[in-house]
């Protein structure tokens, strides 16, 4: 992967392809940081995100448990929903270090609210929307590090 790419879908299954083809090129201590309001796509590409680890089994925001675990890929994935994350000590008592720094993958939607506890080698994921062109028009960017 470029140290910064910009890919406009226009339709969810675009989406999740972008999500399972980086899933393909995931390794372990992969942390991937995932950003977007609300119905944007997060979600659509982070099921295609799991498969691209050969995750067979239904991925679903973890909104009101903050960690999903997924282990039967080739590689575990911990899906991290921080929307509803006061402060970052309630990330230190679900353990965040053993995810982050273990041989896994995390990815962790709504990101830029725990910041400062997210390494500076990471790859960011941007979804955005322009109703302009379209319902279903997304830009993706990826970036390594912070955007």
């Amino acid at each position: 992967m470029e140290d910064w790419t910009r890919v406009e879908t226009n339709s969810s299954t675009e989406t999740y392809q972008i999500g399972k083809q980086l899933g393909q090129e995931a390794y372990p201590g992969m942390i991937l940081c995932l950003d977007g309001d609300l119905g944007v796509g997060k979600t659509v590409f982070t099921k295609g995100f799991a498969e691209g680890l050969g995750i067979k089994e239904p991925v679903n925001s973890p909104t009101f448990t903050i960690i999903q675990e997924y282990e039967e890929g080739r590689l575990p994935l911990y899906h991290f929903d921080v929307y509803r994350i006061a402060d970052v000590e309630e990330m230190e008592e679900i353990g965040y270090e053993d995810y982050f720094y273990g041989e896994g993958v995390c990815l962790i939607e709504w990101a830029a609210l725990v910041e400062e506890i997210i390494p500076e080698d990471h790859i960011q994921v941007k979804i955005e929307k322009d109703l302009d062109k379209g319902l279903d028009y997304r830009v993706i960017t990826i970036k390594k590090g912070r955007i």
